[in-house]
């Protein structure tokens, strides 16, 4: 067996929408469809419970998720790197 053990670890990028929860952040990944019959192009969203050590990221930041192991019911993705911060209004 290789001593390196390579994952194939799917990773998308979304906008932080909320950050109540206690070492949790709902993230929502946006993705652009093609609809078949008309010819549009469709924004499909999707969110994601993504779980972060220290709450050092807040609603509107753009991250990174990564997939992981499940952490609860709801999370199996965890949160790698921030992107872009939010811009205070």
């Amino acid at each position: 067996m290789n001593a390196e053990a390579t994952t194939n670890q799917r990773t998308l990028v979304g906008r932080v929408v909320s950050d109540k929860m206690q070492k949790t952040v709902v993230v929502r990944v946006e993705r652009r469809v093609r609809d078949p019959m008309v010819g549009k192009t469709i924004t499909r969203n999707r969110k994601y419970h993504a779980h972060v050590e220290a709450g050092e990221f807040k609603e509107g930041d753009l991250v990174e998720i990564a997939e992981c192991r499940p952490i609860s019911r709801t999370k199996s993705w965890r949160v790698t790197r921030l992107v872009e911060k939010s811009k205070a209004v």
